[in-house]
């Protein structure tokens, strides 16, 4: 299976201004620029594009794994922040809320930690990848 999307950039890195598009066509032409990026400014940005895939790909190994241990998961809910420093991503940092009925805390924990290694954008981030996990039963 082949994924892609495509960026289109004018101008200069500072004054210039991109869209992204996706495959799916979720993303259609959505603006981004210096400002999206590095101030306030209306658009996207690489950084905020990757931590919405690093959630939802944790998210759904997450599911996975509950679910290979004999739980459903009733809601998973992770937000995730990406740390650019100096142009260099060096760290992504998953939130999670997690509502399943009768998983253990030792249990949950283990699969945490599963997902957290082995779901693909952890695979393909080269960098500190850390979870603050909240079990609410």
């Amino acid at each position: 299976m082949k994924r892609n999307s495509k960026a289109v950039w004018q101008g200069t890195g500072k004054d210039g201004v991109g869209h992204v598009s996706s495959q799916s066509g979720v993303l259609n032409q959505n603006q981004y620029s210096f400002k999206s990026r590095f101030e306030q400014g209306i658009g996207t940005n690489p950084e905020e594009l990757v931590a919405a895939a690093h959630a939802g790909c944790f998210s759904m190994k997450l599911a996975f794994v509950i679910d290979a241990a004999g739980y459903k998961a009733e809601s998973l809910e992770t937000s995730c922040d990406i740390d650019l420093v100096d142009g260099v991503i060096i760290g992504s940092h998953l939130t999670l809320r997690a509502v399943v009925p009768g998983i253990s805390q030792e249990k949950f924990d283990e699969c945490v930690a599963d997902a957290e290694k082995n779901c693909p954008i952890s695979k393909l981030l080269n960098t500190k990848i850390s979870v603050d996990a909240t079990l609410v039963n």
